[in-house]
């Protein structure tokens, strides 16, 4: 989940600078007497001096010099319960795997299961300390570092399980890798003259404001693999060896940010994504054709802002637009403000758009301010748009306000809601992060809103999934991790400690009986002080129903420091205990999305 790379500060390189030649035009045609001979000697040497390039070499070592002189690059030190939060070298080659406890299903499908997160180079993530004042990165920013555990089987039918890692090599991180130091200044938080300086500094550099991390998600499209996070292109990923192949612009039709959650059409199997930037147009939506090969609409929704959106939704007909308060704004950092910041008097609001529509087709639908990230289905129900998703009253992103006890702020935000009660969470920092699913029922002829809480607030959720089958269409289930509030609140970080299944179909014989009645759902608890990252759902080959297949996620267990996949949670038999685990021959670090890619044919 990366924020800031949107192009700011644009770098005009089209200028041309006279050539050496042009310079001294005049003396070639009226030089003084004692010049001829010394012109004679010149004309007969070949003059291929490229003074543009020579003067932007210069420049850009004046500047690197600039900045190794006035820029101070600090580590940013984690708390002993934060360790799993600290990156991991890469292991180079695919190991096989044998600590299993349990027994892979006969059924469970082959493929890879991968999941990305941020693993910041040089040992964590960084601070600067200059003249201009501090700058940091925040704990979304390391560079992406893919995790996958192929299954195979062999020619008797007995399963094979490897694993590798590998960072994902977009450019700037090529840079960096090279140099073998940092080189991008951080612009996420910290002084704004400092956040300014570093953003232009970046710029004149290297051409861009940030780098690129792809730390987010790896999806499908077309039978290619992409890498991605929201603030630049996506990076296309070979799924067998790991190996970075270059950024997709779909044949350059595509080149401003791209979500990190795209939809597939659940008819055509079009994308359907969007992109934000810090300056007009504020947010685009695109649709690439079903074969990846073209870019078939783009249009600009006419955006008064740059609000940050991580998600999109899609129904059989429809766009599900994401506009919530938590804004990216350059005239506030000019200002003296933060570059990003969750506006609690900011307005709130879905909007439902045709598939092929513009900015005048979108119908909005008001909303009382909160903060959503991910979607966990949309689709048409009569009149209805239904949209769910996962709610806060407020902004885990970016972080407090510039003086403020960082630690204490998370620690605060993570709180259990019924320690301080639902309501008074948007009015005070405890708590202001704690995440339930909500459904909000648009209606497309009266414009109304209904509005609901599924899951109350027995615990805190997010990083939503369902059966992929179902994507845009009515569904009966949805699965959640479910956060720790307690640990998260000690550590300052969000740690998951289980796992929520959620009956959604239930909601229709609640609705009209008792309409603030809570949905079903079970919980997969995971043992003490173990957390996980990247549960997905792996359907059945077979499966006759929607929640036939399994939940496989990673996990570490912090008290004895070691890694492993508590996969094959069958999702039928949810509260018991998992069908198999597999220890990690390494520790894998809490990260974002996981996927599941069936049938992978082995290539490592």
């Amino acid at each position: 989940m990366a924020v800031f790379s949107c192009a700011i500060f644009p770098v005009n390189s089209s200028v041309q600078k006279p050539s050496l030649s042009q310079k001294f035009e005049h003396l070639k045609t009226s030089p003084p007497p004692s010049f001829k001979p010394l012109l004679k000697e010149l004309h007969d040497v070949p003059m291929r001096i490229n003074v543009p390039k020579i003067v932007k070499n210069t420049s850009l070592r004046l500047l690197d010099a600039f900045v190794d002189s006035v820029f101070e690059f600090i580590d940013q030190p984690l708390l002993p319960s934060q360790s799993n939060f600290a990156p991991v070298e890469e292991i180079g080659e695919a190991v096989h795997i044998t600590s299993i406890e349990g027994r892979i299903p006969d059924d469970f499908p082959e493929g890879v299961y991968i999941r990305n997160g941020p693993n910041p180079l040089f040992g964590g993530l960084k601070s600067t300390r200059s003249m201009f004042g501090r700058s940091s990165r925040i704990w979304v920013e390391g560079e992406g570092m893919l995790h996958a555990l192929y299954f195979e089987r062999d020619g008797d039918g007995n399963w094979n399980v490897l694993y590798k890692n590998k960072y994902v090599r977009s450019e700037t991180f090529k840079l960096e890798e090279q140099i073998n130091k940092p080189l991008f200044l951080p612009a996420a938080e910290g002084d704004s003259l400092s956040i300014l300086s570093a953003l232009l500094l970046n710029s004149l550099r290297f051409g861009k404001v940030n780098k690129d991390i792809s730390n987010t998600i790896v999806f499908e499209h077309s039978g290619r693999y992409f890498a991605v996070s929201e603030n630049h292109l996506p990076q296309e990923i070979d799924i067998h060896t790991l190996e970075t192949l270059g950024q997709w612009d779909v044949n350059g039709a595509w080149t401003r940010p791209f979500t990190s959650h795209a939809k597939k059409d659940p008819g055509t199997g079009e994308l359907v994504l969007m992109g934000i930037d810090a300056k007009k147009p504020f947010y685009e939506l695109g649709i690439i054709s079903a074969d990846g090969k073209k870019l078939v609409h783009k249009v600009d929704l006419k955006f008064k802002r740059c609000s940050f959106c991580h998600d999109i939704g899609v129904t059989r007909r429809y766009n599900v637009i994401i506009d919530f308060p938590l804004i990216i704004d350059i005239k506030r950092l000019f200002a003296g403000g933060p570059l990003l910041k969750y506006e609690t008097e900011g307005y709130a609001r879905i909007g439902v758009m045709p598939r092929y529509g513009d900015a005048n087709s979108v119908k909005w639908f008001d909303l009382e301010p909160c903060m959503a990230f991910h979607v966990l289905n949309c689709f048409e129900d009569g009149n209805e748009v239904v949209v769910w998703m996962c709610r806060a009253p407020g902004s885990v992103l970016p972080g407090p306000d510039l003086g403020r006890d960082k630690f204490e702020w998370f620690s605060r935000g993570f709180k259990h809601l019924n320690s301080i009660g639902e309501n008074e969470a948007s009015s005070s920092q405890d708590g202001l992060f704690f995440t339930s699913c909500y459904e909000w029922r648009l209606n497309m002829q009266t414009g109304e809103t209904k509005e609901r809480n599924l899951t109350g607030t027995k615990f805190s959720m997010d990083f939503p999934m369902i059966n992929e089958k179902f994507v845009g269409i009515k569904n009966k289930y949805g699965y959640t991790q479910v956060v720790d509030s307690i640990a998260s609140s000690a550590s300052g970080m969000g740690k998951y400690g289980g796992l929520a299944k959620l009956y959604l179909l239930e909601l229709e014989s609640q609705r009209e009986r008792c309409p603030k009645e809570f949905i079903k759902a079970e919980y997969h608890q995971f043992p003490k002080n173990t957390f996980c990252t990247g549960a997905t759902f792996v359907p059945k080959h077979e499966g006759a129903e929607e929640d036939d297949g399994w939940i496989v996620t990673f996990a570490h267990n912090e008290d004895t420091h070691t890694s492993y996949v508590s996969l094959i949670i069958d999702t039928k038999k949810f509260s018991s205990d998992p069908v198999a685990k597999i220890t990690m021959p390494s520790r894998v670090p809490h990260g974002f999305h996981g996927a599941f890619f069936m049938s992978m044919p082995s290539q490592h």
